[in-house]
């Protein structure tokens, strides 16, 4: 989105709000609830209120979306609980993966190879072991 005719302020406010939407709409794909489904807002709002926030639909559809407003200090404590990062992660442009959506991003890497691994072992039908190998070897090599 361009900014460019907007004061530093308001352009400073909707940057956050994106890259704050970026990042829980990643958490929302990459981590799954204690049930092992993804979150839905229910699930959002009662972990955001063990961490001693009550979470609206509203707000959390508003923070989902990108859309400019003022985010209380303990909104973002609530989320970043509920996923388990540092509350700063959610406001940073940049910056380290925190380790536990990388390690599920890994798997979900694993998991898609392994996919691709099948498929192609099934398209093509009778192959021998070495291809199969070299196959394997490719799709390994290409993160």
């Amino acid at each position: 989105m361009e900014n460019l005719d907007l004061p530093p302020e308001r352009a400073a406010g909707l940057r956050r709000a994106e890259t704050l939407a970026r990042k829980i709409n990643l958490l929302l794909d990459v981590i799954m609830s204690e049930s092992g489904k993804p979150y839905d807002y229910p699930a959002i709002r009662d972990g955001a209120q063990k961490a001693g926030y009550y979470l609206s639909r509203t707000r959390w559809s508003l923070l989902k979306s990108g859309k400019e407003q003022v985010v209380p200090d303990e909104a973002l404590r609530a989320i970043a609980a509920v996923f388990d990062v540092d509350p700063e992660y959610l406001l940073q442009e940049g910056g380290k993966l925190p380790e536990r959506v990388e390690a599920e991003l890994e798997l979900i890497r694993s998991l898609r190879r392994a996919e691709v691994r099948n498929f192609a072992a099934r398209a093509l039908g009778p192959v021998d072991p070495e291809a199969l190998r070299a196959i394997a070897k490719i799709l390994d090599e290409t993160e």
